[in-house]
């Protein structure tokens, strides 16, 4: 019986060429971040980009769906108006508020994009 029985592969001595392939790639690769003009964006900032979406986004889509709403209501003689479409933008507003509670509690590791 071996006496390493981890059954793990024993550490080998770094080789000196992929040592310097990865430099030469990691090189290349900012070389050509730097032509192509592509840089990894901030991860705050496209939180914030969410955030403010959802906070405009979902109340505006409340208010439309109200809106549809009032209207086809408004078809059968019945006059509700501002009702339906208050309700449903304050409702819009609650479900931005839950979605932004949401993305910010399952935020990603800065560099794991």
């Amino acid at each position: 019986m071996a006496e390493d029985e981890s059954e793990e592969v024993p550490k080998l001595p770094p080789d000196a060429r992929l040592e310097s392939l990865d430099q030469r790639l990691e090189r290349l690769q900012q070389v050509e971040a730097k032509r192509t003009g592509v840089t990894r964006p901030d991860p705050g900032t496209r939180i914030a980009q969410q955030a403010f979406g959802h906070l405009i986004g979902a109340p505006v889509g409340g208010a439309v769906i109200g809106w549809g709403l009032d209207s086809l209501v408004g078809l059968t003689g019945h006059r509700t108006f501002p009702l339906l479409t208050l309700l449903m933008l304050f409702f819009g507003f609650g479900v931005g508020v839950r979605n932004i509670m949401r993305i910010t509690k399952t935020r990603t590791p800065p560099g794991t994009e």
